[in-house]
C-alpha cells in the first residue's frame, strides 16, 4: 500500500460530510426467498415485535400469516400484489442447540455478528489477519465523526419528508457499477431534484406505480438502469406495504421502533422482503441486513442523532457490507484473499450473488472490524461506532483511485 494512503487513513484526516457514510454504498441481489429470521428470532420470540404492532396499530405482515381464508376445513388461496406476500415462514438462523453458540443471539444484530463470525471462523477464500488488525489498530490516531451534507446532494427538511427520502433512497441504493457514469451522487442528487419539484413524488400510492422509464426520467437519467426492473419492483414494494400498514409513511414506521435501531432493523426486514439481506453458506443462513442497517443509520447522521434520528442503541449497529469496505480492508491487511479470489477481483471478473466467495468477503468484513472495534476499546478505553468505522473505512477507500473491489449483480449492495 503506497505510504501516503496509509498516512491518510490512520490519521483520519478527511473531512467528511454525511454524504461519505450516507453514500450508503452500493448495495446488492441475490434473492433468498426465506423470510427474515429477525422477525421471528428477535427479542427472544414474538413479544417485544408483537408489543410493538400493539402499539403502532399495524398488522402483522402476510408473510407471517397463513395465505387464505380458512372454510371448512380448506385454504382458499387469496391474490397478492407481490411475491413479498407469498414468501415463507422464516427459519431461525441456527437449531437452538448448536455446538457453534451457546448462547442464542437476541437481536437483529446479535444474528448478524454471530453468523458473520461463524461464516468468518469456516472461510477458505477470505480470511481475517489478527496481525493486521492489530496493526491497524495501534497506529488509529482519529475516526472522522458524521455531518450532515445540508446543502449538497441530500434532501433535508428536519421532518418526515426527509424520512420517507432517506426509505427511498436506501430501497434504490445498490448496484451502480455496472454502468461507469452511474454513482451514487446521481441516485440522490435525482431523488432530492424530484422531490424539489414535486411533494408527492414519493407518495405511497405513486411509488406503486413508477415504471422504469418513469424513473429514469425521474432521475434525469438517459439510459436504463442496472437492475431497474428491480429498482422499480422496490419501489413498488416500498409503496404498498408503506400504504398498507403505515399509512404510507416511513416516518411512521420509524416512530413504532421505539428509539431503537435494532428494533427498526427488524421491522424493515420483516415487512419489506428487498431489505432481507441473507445467504446462505455450508449449509447455514447468514444474515448481513445491509440496507436495513444503513436506513437507521442515515437517520441517525441525517438527524443529528434527535428527532427520527435518535436510537438509544445506535452502537448495536454493524458495518454495512459492501464492494468497498472488503476492499479497503484487503489494502490495509486486515483482510487476506486466496489467489483464485484474487486474480478474479484484479481481472474485474464477476463473483455471483450468494456464492461462498461473496458471502465471505461481506462476512469477514463484518467480524474483522467488530474485533477492531473491540481492541480499540481494550487498548485505549475508547468506545468507537461500527457505523464511524464503517464511515472511515468507506470514505478512505472512495479516495484511492487503485482501489478494486469485487462485482456482484444484487439489490443488496
Amino acid at each position: 500500500m503506497k505510504e501516503s494512503l496509509l498516512d491518510t487513513l490512520l490519521t483520519g484526516v478527511a473531512v467528511l460530510d454525511w454524504k461519505g457514510w450516507a453514500i450508503v454504498r452500493q448495495r446488492a441481489f441475490h434473492h433468498v426467498m426465506s423470510l427474515v429470521g429477525s422477525g421471528l428470532w428477535l427479542w427472544k420470540g414474538m413479544g417485544t415485535l408483537s408489543s410493538l404492532y400493539l402499539k403502532c396499530g399495524i398488522s402483522w405482515p402476510k408473510s407471517f400469516l397463513t395465505y387464505g381464508k380458512q372454510k371448512e376445513g380448506q385454504v382458499q388461496s387469496v391474490s397478492a400484489k407481490t411475491h413479498m406476500e407469498k414468501t415463507p415462514k422464516p427459519p431461525l438462523p441456527f437449531s437452538m442447540k448448536t455446538r457453534e453458540t451457546s448462547k442464542q443471539p437476541e437481536n437483529s444484530m446479535d444474528v448478524v455478528r454471530v453468523t458473520s463470525a461463524w461464516v468468518a471462523s469456516r472461510s477458505s477464500h477470505v480470511l481475517v489477519d489478527s496481525a493486521g488488525i492489530e496493526k491497524v489498530v495501534s497506529t488509529i490516531e482519529s475516526i472522522p465523526k458524521v455531518e450532515w451534507d445540508f446543502e449538497g446532494i441530500h434532501y433535508f427538511d428536519n421532518g418526515p419528508l426527509t424520512v420517507q427520502y432517506l426509505f427511498v433512497l436506501d430501497a434504490l441504493n445498490f448496484c451502480f457499477w455496472p454502468d461507469k457514469d452511474l454513482s451514487y451522487d446521481h441516485l440522490a442528487s435525482g431523488l432530492k431534484a424530484a422531490l424539489q419539484n414535486d411533494k408527492s413524488a414519493f407518495d405511497a400510492d405513486r411509488l406503486q406505480k413508477y415504471t422504469g422509464p418513469q424513473l429514469r426520467e425521474l432521475l434525469r437519467w438517459p439510459r436504463p438502469l442496472p437492475l431497474e426492473d428491480e429498482r422499480v419492483r422496490l419501489l413498488h414494494e416500498v409503496g404498498i406495504e408503506l400504504e398498507r400498514n403505515f399509512e404510507g409513511k416511513a416516518s411512521n414506521l420509524v416512530e413504532c421502533c421505539g428509539k431503537s435501531a435494532v428494533n427498526l432493523v427488524a421491522l424493515v426486514a420483516c415487512h419489506f422482503p428487498g431489505f432481507r439481506d441473507h445467504s446462505l453458506y455450508k449449509g447455514r443462513q447468514v444474515f448481513l441486513y445491509k440496507r436495513a442497517q444503513i436506513f437507521a443509520a442515515d437517520l441517525w447522521g441525517a438527524f443529528r442523532g434527535q428527532g427520527y434520528g435518535e436510537f438509544k442503541d445506535i452502537g448495536s449497529l454493524t458495518i454495512m457490507a459492501d464492494y468497498i469496505v472488503p476492499a479497503m480492508l484487503r489494502e490495509l491487511g486486515v483482510l487476506k484473499y486466496s489467489p483464485t479470489l484474487a486474480n478474479t477481483i484484479e481481472a474485474s471478473g464477476e463473483i455471483g450473488p450468494g456464492t461462498e466467495e461473496e458471502v465471505e468477503l461481506r462476512a469477514c468484513s463484518i467480524h474483522a472490524v467488530e474485533k477492531m472495534r473491540e481492541l480499540i476499546s481494550i487498548k485505549s478505553g475508547r468506545q468507537v461506532l461500527s457505523v464511524e468505522l464503517d464511515l472511515w473505512l468507506w470514505a478512505s477507500g472512495v479516495q484511492s483511485t487503485s482501489l478494486q473491489h469485487h462485482r456482484t449483480l444484487s439489490i443488496y449492495y
